[in-house]
Order: C-alpha cells, then sequence, then structure tokens
C-alpha cells in the first residue's frame, strides 16, 4: 500500500510563482489520471497548491475542499489571473475565515494562507458545487463542466442535424453526453466511445448515458484512448485552453478524428462560425460539406 499523500496540487500552478512541494498529488479533474480531491481525507494534508478556476461555484468549491482537507494550521496556496477570478481569491478566503498575505506578480494573485481551526461556510460551498440533476437539462451536471446550466446552442444545432446512425462510433469531448445520447436513439449504432478530458464530464455522462452500447473514457481526446476503424464520429470540439482561444485545439480533434475513422467513414462536426476548420477538413477528408448553420454555428459532414 502507498503511503497517504501529505500535500496535492489542483492543476498546473506556474512553478515559479506558486511551485508544488515534491510528491505532491495531483488532484485536478482536467488531468487525466489525478486524484479526486474530493476523496481526499479531511484534515489530513499538510499543504495544498491550487490553480484556482475561473467559475465562482468552482473556485469556491475547490477552495473549500482544500480547506477540508488540509488540517489545522495546514498551509494553502492559491492562485488566478486578476480577470479570471484572482481578484475575488482573497475575499472568498476571507469568507471562510483565513487570514490572507496576498500579492501580486505576473497579471496573477497568489494568495496564502493556513487553514484555521473552524472554517466557516465549507460545507456550503461544496454543496453549492456538486453534481446535481438539472431539472431544465433533464441531465446531471455540475459547475465547471462545459456548459453545466444551459442547453450548448452549437450542440443542440449538430442533433438536428444528425441523420441516424449505425456502426461503431465515438463522441470526442463528450461532455455531458448530450450529443451521445442522440446518437445512440439510433438501433444501429453497435457501440459509442464517450471520452473526454473532464473527469466530472465522464462522471455525469455515466449517468446520463445508461446504455451498454456506451464506453466511457478520462482521456485528451487528441491522443487517446486506443480507437481505430470507426464507421463515425462525432463532436463539438473545443477552442479554448486555459481560457485563451486556440484554434489548434479543434484542428487537433480533427486530425484524431480522421486518424480513428475507417476509409468511408463520416465525421459530423459543430464548430463556431469564426473557426478556421474547412482548410484541415478539406486537406483530410475526401469530402467535406457544410450541413447547417445558424446563431453563429456551423455543422459539417466530412467523409474519409
Amino acid at each position: 500500500m502507498s503511503p497517504s499523500p501529505v500535500s496535492a496540487v489542483y492543476g498546473l500552478p506556474p512553478p515559479e510563482l506558486a511551485p508544488a512541494p515534491a510528491g505532491a498529488v495531483q488532484v485536478s479533474p482536467l488531468i487525466p489520471g489525478s486524484a479526486a480531491l474530493e476523496d481526499i481525507a479531511p484534515a489530513s494534508l499538510e499543504s495544498v497548491t491550487v490553480a484556482a478556476p475561473p467559475g465562482t461555484i468552482e473556485r469556491r468549491y475547490v477552495l473549500a475542499l482544500a480547506l477540508r482537507a488540509l488540517a489545522p494550521g495546514g498551509r494553502l496556496t492559491a492562485l488566478a489571473p486578476k480577470e479570471k477570478g484572482g481578484s475575488r481569491l482573497g475575499k472568498e478566503l476571507k469568507a471562510f475565515g483565513c487570514e490572507v498575505h496576498e500579492t501580486g506578480q505576473r497579471h496573477q494573485r497568489i494568495c496564502q494562507t493556513r487553514r484555521p481551526d473552524a472554517p466557516a461556510g465549507l460545507e456550503a460551498a461544496i454543496e453549492a458545487g456538486r453534481p446535481r440533476f438539472s431539472e431544465s437539462l433533464g441531465l446531471w451536471t455540475q459547475p465547471g463542466v462545459f456548459s453545466w446550466d444551459r442547453p450548448d446552442p452549437g450542440s443542440v444545432l449538430l442533433i438536428q442535424a444528425l441523420p441516424p446512425l449505425a456502426g461503431r462510433g465515438a463522441d470526442l469531448g463528450c461532455g455531458l453526453g448530450i450529443l451521445s445520447h442522440a446518437v445512440l436513439a439510433s438501433p444501429q449504432v453497435i457501440e459509442l466511445a464517450l471520452v473526454d478530458l473532464d473527469r466530472r464530464a465522464v462522471d455525469c455522462a455515466r449517468r446520463n448515458v445508461q446504455d451498454p452500447r456506451a464506453g466511457f473514457h478520462w482521456r485528451d481526446a487528441r491522443t487517446g484512448p486506443e480507437l481505430a476503424g470507426l464507421d463515425f464520429v462525432v463532436m463539438n470540439p473545443p477552442f479554448h485552453d486555459a481560457g485563451a482561444e486556440d484554434k489548434a485545439l479543434g484542428q487537433a480533434f480533427i486530425r484524431r478524428a480522421h486518424a480513428v475513422l475507417r476509409k468511408g467513414g463520416v465525421l459530423w462536426l459543430v464548430a463556431n462560425r469564426h473557426l478556421p476548420y474547412e482548410g484541415v477538413l478539406g486537406d483530410l477528408f475526401g469530402k467535406a460539406a457544410l450541413k447547417a448553420e445558424g446563431g453563429g454555428f456551423k455543422v459539417y459532414e466530412a467523409r474519409k
């Protein structure tokens, strides 16, 4: 049995600003294979270093979980870009009863504190950030997951354009499983791999897509899991990395789809209208056609 960790790190904080202790266990849901911060025993850690997420509910949830995991007097370092929650970090930690030392460097706010003997409001923040069933979506969801609190209009447009699919396929960047649920409405689908970088999304998708033909993979869809010879791929690929627009991200998803499809296999893709995906589609696929557009989105069918 491996020894219990004494420190944890959430995400990838710049080491020159907030170095994590050697041997710190990674607990980010966006890094496949990481431990879950939710599963760390209360009052068991000496230190936690957090690259705080931008969403308010998600950020307070992570900070509360980190404080819960710390032993009294344990060290918490949290940082975020000023315009992405960093300006509110100190106030949020003080609301939990922490005394905070706050500095700024390289457009980041860096907060250092120790866990008080009796933090205030942890359970309320944890409850607010937990997975929950959304009556409006009809799905299990969690703050921080893509489009967690509203239907994504791009996915809705793609579902409206999709014909019944057949054979073996994959939903790359599956999120909550909205596309997969629509795909599996076709009885001709044999199996479907749901792949996402976000553990929380995969966990929700397991609850939302209870179909024996579905398989779930917490992986970076650009590199895994091992797939080959698929009849179809559907996707609404991400185009932001660490909050910044990255056109190469969606292009990498398209290249991955091409790699896992059989000859004659089909890709169905939705993207924001301004994203330059036509070039990579034309270079890789024998035939690519615009099938629908509206609300700032476009849907393509591309056949290998």
